[in-house]
């Protein structure tokens, strides 16, 4: 197992190092602006011992032009670290979306039936964002804030070292508070990673599941469910700004107490003559840029604390094995026929709960299988394995002869067409549903499919036909028009290998007769597995496989099960009378 937390060393060889241009001229930017910075605490020195006391007029203006001249060298280094550096920063935040995007798409179904969907939004959108603080200006205004510190320190001592060691002790105890304050600030913000994407989670949920809830007047229990997710959240931030305003506390107390200090043993020393006025000025504005930088790099401690936690969140992501394992799905599909044969599989979602147990039957191209049962009873499992959304836990199920369990499923994927009982549609127009499967597909292909599946009886009511708005999910459609819709999209995909999972069961009596020839079109010299309820809708089916408890209990054609009289002939017959 992979590690999921990741080092400054994983950071710098993965973010760093591959835009070490940039992050080279970014940090000779910030030497010279730091540099620069330098010139006015140097420049008061010779102001207050020289210009003032001798009447230099010329002098004063040649330091009047160099300080002029270092603020505008601040100010265009800056503008060139925010053009260079941030902007890079947010091209880098774009490109890592993109990356955990395509890593979650990879993953098994089971990930996503474990994870809600608004948790995973979060971990695309809001994980990644902390990076911004590694190859942005935060890096480097640490590293600039380093040297600078560094260079004061030495001007500081080349005035007075005794005092410059006063002021040493206390900067040396905020560091060691800086340092644990930082060791436990990030697992806090790890959890506020998992908390956001819980309350993300339950919000798109709320959002998706509006009419449920006003149904129910459910809105008071969402809101309540919301209210505690929001203060779980709360709390973390609360916790996260205590240590942060323990860090800025402690360092201005430490360094408000060094000042003090200073201006005291300053003031004495000017007094019994040992040092000058200007010397004194010089060292106070050197001890500001050296404290300064210490206390600006405790919030940048703290920006790339809250990256590394969001990158060791990442990390966990993309150590996951993905679907299509390629060490492992080594077979490339070329041309299938579609033949699809069970042996002996069982498969569990649950260690110990089998769902499907010892199923074993043939599917040869061409041919329909109907699976029938009580809810529960693993017809659908049967058809996901089929899908491959699913590997079995035991036994084989063979595409042409060939381990399903080891063929790229991208090879194998486009071969197959799908629709489901709750069929997914996406926001946007009907026509961009349909060619959602092949959207270089021809305007002939397209109307095609529309009138295979019956869409034109109800699109050529609509205004804008098939470029009508659907909604999100399709919310402005009858269930029975968004089944034709997906009808139609399986159609135009032209798979070798149907699912038909409840197909029908959103369409009333006449919208059924008609796409029942439909799909009999669709179904002809193509492996099709249904999964239907209602049995009048399976007669004509190659064999009949009724499953009870995870197992095949009868198979056979439909006339011959009907002779045999037993759990097939008794459903039959029970929805007969209905």
């Amino acid at each position: 197992m992979k590690k999921n937390k990741v080092t400054v060393w994983d950071a710098f060889k993965t973010f760093i190092w591959p835009r070490w241009k940039l992050v080279l001229i970014g940090l000779i930017l910030i030497v010279i602006s730091r540099m620069a910075s330098l010139v006015l605490p140097g420049a008061s020195k010779y102001l207050m011992d020289d210009v003032i006391v001798h009447k230099d007029i010329h002098m004063l203006k040649l330091l009047l032009l160099a300080v002029a001249g270092s603020i505008v060298v601040q100010a265009v280094t800056s503008f060139l670290l925010t053009k260079l550096l941030s902007v890079e920063a947010q091209h880098l935040i774009s490109q890592l979306r993109v990356k955990v995007q395509k890593q979650i798409l990879s993953l098994p179904i089971r990930y996503f039936d474990n994870n809600k969907s608004g948790a995973l939004v979060s971990r695309i959108m809001n994980d990644v964002e902390g990076v911004r603080n590694l190859v942005g200006t935060g890096l480097v205004q640490l590293v600039g804030g380093t040297l600078t510190s560094i260079v004061s320190l030495v001007f500081l001592i080349r005035i007075s070292p005794m005092m410059t060691l006063y002021v040493l002790v206390p900067v040396g105890i905020f560091a060691v508070i800086a340092l644990k304050a930082f060791a436990t600030i990030r697992p806090i913000f790890k959890t506020r990673g998992v908390i956001t994407a819980e309350v993300t989670g339950r919000l798109t949920e709320t959002i998706s599941g509006i009419r449920v809830i006003k149904g129910f007047n459910a809105e008071q229990q969402e809101t309540t469910a919301f209210e505690k997710g929001v203060a779980l959240l709360f709390d973390n931030v609360k916790n996260s700004l205590t240590a942060t305003a323990l860090i800025t506390s402690a360092g201005a107390l430490l360094l408000g107490l060094a000042s003090t200090a200073i201006m005291g043993i300053g003031g004495y020393r000017i007094i019994q003559e040992q040092m000058t006025f200007g010397d004194f000025l010089s060292f106070t504005l050197y001890l500001g840029f050296m404290i300064a930088p210490i206390v600006q790099m405790s919030n940048i401690g703290s920006q790339l604390t809250e990256a590394f936690a969001g990158l060791d969140r990442t990390e966990e992501v993309m150590n996951m094995k993905p679907e299509n394992d390629e060490t492992h799905r080594t077979i490339q599909l070329k041309d299938i026929v579609g033949n699809i044969k069970y042996d002996n599989v069982s498969f569990s979602y649950e260690e110990g709960k089998e769902v499907v147990r010892n199923i074993s039957f043939d599917a040869p191209c061409g041919s329909v299988t109907a699976l029938v049962g009580t809810s529960g009873s693993g017809k659908s499992t049967i058809a996901s394995l089929a899908a491959s959304f699913i590997v079995p836990d035991s036994g084989i199920i063979t595409i042409d002869g060939n381990d399903l369990s080891k063929v790229q499923l991208d090879s194998y994927r486009k071969n197959l067409g799908v629709v489901l009982q709750d069929e997914f549609l996406f926001e946007g127009s009907i026509r961009e549903n349909i060619l959602f499967p092949r959207p270089n597909a021809t305007a002939e292909q397209l109307q095609k499919a529309v009138k295979a599946a019956y869409v034109n009886e109800f699109t050529d009511r609509f205004e804008k036909g098939l470029d009508t708005l659907i909604g999100e999910r399709g919310v402005k459609l009858s269930g029975g028009q968004r089944q034709r819709i997906a009808i139609a999209r399986a159609i135009l995909a032209d798979p070798k290998i149907i699912i038909l999972d409840e197909a029908t069961s959103s369409l009333d009596t006449e919208s059924e007769a008609l796409i029942q020839k439909s799909l009999g079109e669709l179904m002809k010299g193509r492996t099709t597995f249904v999964i239907a309820h209602r049995l009048s809708t399976i007669r004509q089916a190659t064999q009949i496989l009724v499953i009870e408890s995870g197992r095949i209990a009868e198979q056979g054609n439909h006339q011959e099960l009907i002779d045999k009289k037993g759990r097939y002939y008794e459903l039959y017959t029970y929805q007969a009378r209905i």
